[in-house]
């Protein structure tokens, strides 16, 4: 199901909930409305009725022929009658239209009381009943009332006045009502249905179009950026993330590419040296000097492919695998001169210098990853620079941090050579004329130790004048002493 068909269907099942209720209220409306205005007639019917009595202390008076009322002469279906009976049942005087075409309505056989409390309400077929009681003693004082006995041929003690309605205009009122309100509904759910799904198909284009591109371009192996849709919103947005994410898709892949083109062929280099080697070796018999030699230049080889190695596999593992599993605080000016300890006997260890700005710096890191970081940089200072300047290793603590730098005096980087210094297999054209160039993965692995130490490398050079890296971890706190 496409998104546009959803999207209507929750529209559609919500409109249809909304016009359900609506339909149900107004028609709950409907109905009490014309009920009460039912009642209402009756109850005026009533009053006129009880105006009509003429009442005595002695009696109540209903004279026919002295009283005949405008009321319920019409024989119309939704004409008022009305018919009085006193105490014993017997029909005193009605309305000229009470037997008429539609006939006599029937006694209703239950009365309840409606809101006003003189008035009872009740049901008989097709005909709403109201009727009120005129109660002699009720009226009077019981002592003053007259006896039954000596009540007059025209004086009564209890009269019921009755009025009647047919409901069959209500009731076909209601059923129209309810037929319009459903046919209404319907019909407005349907104009919704149609008008909603051109609107949704319509509104839903530009993902539409976003999608279909990416298929065909999927399809053609095509690495162009989607066609962004130029609506100002949300849709907008979602293609130039999408089109960003896809170019960083494209980087990393070509990164890999790259990556492993250059590995490959760092790694065939060594290879096929030594089996060229072993090769040239085997041809005849050799002295023992010479096969020593040889094995020293397969010794080198190996040395030099098993870094090589070594430096594919840190950096090939995923970050969450390349961050160091323990870290502990150490005093960078303690530890760095003892970590620069290890290029004694070394050629040029006499031109490395450690300088500390502060009396301690404490950092939080993995000290074995941070000493291979540092070694990468002080053997690419002491590479590429000449014998006899000084390469300087300096620590000094910033806000927040604690920066070592590496300072050399050798061919320096031109801008475009800092931005890729870091790439996997990189190496200057101007190292390589030098016959300096090395594997290229140095930088690539100070990168990784120091995102892995939470921390930020920065490079500063310019050609001819050297280089400065500097390292800045975050600062910690030092350790509280331990009293013995």
């Amino acid at each position: 199901m496409s998104l546009a068909s959803r999207l209507l269907l929750y529209f559609l099942g919500t409109l249809a909930g909304i016009l359900v209720v609506f339909s149900a209220t107004m028609y709950g409306l409907g109905w009490t409305y014309l009920h009460h205005r039912l009642d209402s007639r009756l109850e005026k019917t009533l009053a006129v009725l009880e105006a009509a009595v003429h009442f005595e202390p002695d009696g109540l008076e209903w004279k026919p022929r002295e009283r005949r009322l405008n009321i319920g002469v019409d024989h119309g279906i939704d004409e008022i009658r009305w018919a009085i009976r006193d105490k014993a049942g017997e029909l005193v005087d009605r309305s000229a239209n009470w037997a008429g075409g539609e006939g006599e309505p029937a006694p209703a056989a239950t009365w309840t009381a409606g809101r006003n409390a003189h008035v009872e309400y009740g049901d008989a077929g097709d005909w709403r009943q109201a009727r009120s009681r005129l109660i002699l003693s009720e009226m009077v004082h019981p002592r003053k009332a007259p006896p039954p006995d000596d009540l007059d041929d025209d004086e009564y003690d209890e009269l019921t006045l009755i009025a009647a309605l047919s409901r069959e205009p209500v009731d076909a009122s209601i059923a129209w009502l309810g037929m319009a309100l459903g046919v209404a509904s319907l019909a407005t759910w349907l104009l919704c249905a149609a008008i909603g799904r051109r609107l949704c198909r319509r509104a839903l284009g530009p993902i539409t179009a976003l999608a279909d591109s990416a298929r065909e371009k999927a399809r053609a192996d095509d690495e162009d950026v989607l066609p962004v849709p130029e609506t100002g919103d949300e849709l907008e947005e979602l293609g130039r993330s999408f089109n960003a994410l896809l170019d960083r898709r494209r980087e990393a892949l070509e990164r890999q590419r790259r990556f492993s083109g250059d590995a490959s062929h760092q790694l065939r280099t060594p290879i096929a040296g030594v089996l060229s080697l072993i090769d040239v070796v085997r041809r005849r018999p050799r002295p023992a000097e010479d096969y020593e030699q040889a094995l020293d230049q397969v010794r080198a080889e190996a040395v030099r492919l098993h870094r090589i190695v070594e430096s594919l596999l840190f950096l090939a593992r995923a970050e969450s695998e390349a961050e160091p599993l323990s870290h502990e605080p150490i005093d960078l000016v303690a530890w760095l001169p003892g970590l620069l300890l290890r290029w004694e006997g070394r050629p040029r260890a006499a031109d490395l210098r450690f300088v500390a700005e502060s009396t301690s710096a404490w950092a939080r890191v993995h000290p074995p990853l941070l000493a291979q970081a540092v070694e990468n940089l002080v053997d690419n200072a002491l590479k590429y620079s000449e014998p006899g300047s000084p390469v300087t290793v300096r620590l000094r603590r910033e806000p927040g941090a604690s920066a070592v730098s590496v300072e050399d005096r050798g061919c320096g980087l031109t801008g475009e050579e800092r931005e890729a210094a870091f790439e996997p297999f990189y190496q200057s054209p101007r190292a390589r004329l030098l016959g300096r160039g090395g594997v290229g993965l140095g930088l690539s692995v100070v990168r990784r130790v120091v995102r892995a130490s939470r921390g930020t490398i920065q490079v500063e050079s310019a050609p001819g004048a050297g280089s400065r890296f500097t390292i800045r971890l975050p600062e910690a706190p030092a350790p509280e002493p331990v009293l013995a």
